[in-house]
């Protein structure tokens, strides 16, 4: 099963080594049929602490890493997205 990758906000950098990432996605109202927009808080394993509040970052799966820990970043949304098609297609 392949693992999911999640894009969010960092609202939250105050402990050492975790990040609090808030995910919202839109989803469509079962009854009234409106689209409505829900979050979701993740706390995922940040290994540098390089990331502040307000950076847009992308989370995957992991293994558990303590009792609420169980996402990893992956990278920067706003800063490396540059950098990686310049990797790709150079």
């Amino acid at each position: 099963m392949p693992k999911r990758i999640l894009s969010g906000v960092v609202v939250s950098a105050n402990s050492n080594k975790t990040i609090t990432v808030n995910v919202t996605r839109r989803v469509k109202h079962k009854l009234y049929k409106k689209i409505i927009r829900q979050s979701k808080k993740y706390h995922a394993h940040d290994e540098n602490n390089k990331f502040n509040i307000g950076d847009t970052v992308s989370i995957v799966e992991s293994k558990p890493i303590s009792k609420l820990k169980k996402w990893k970043v992956l990278y920067n949304n706003g800063e490396t997205s540059w950098s990686r098609c310049n990797q790709i297609f150079l």
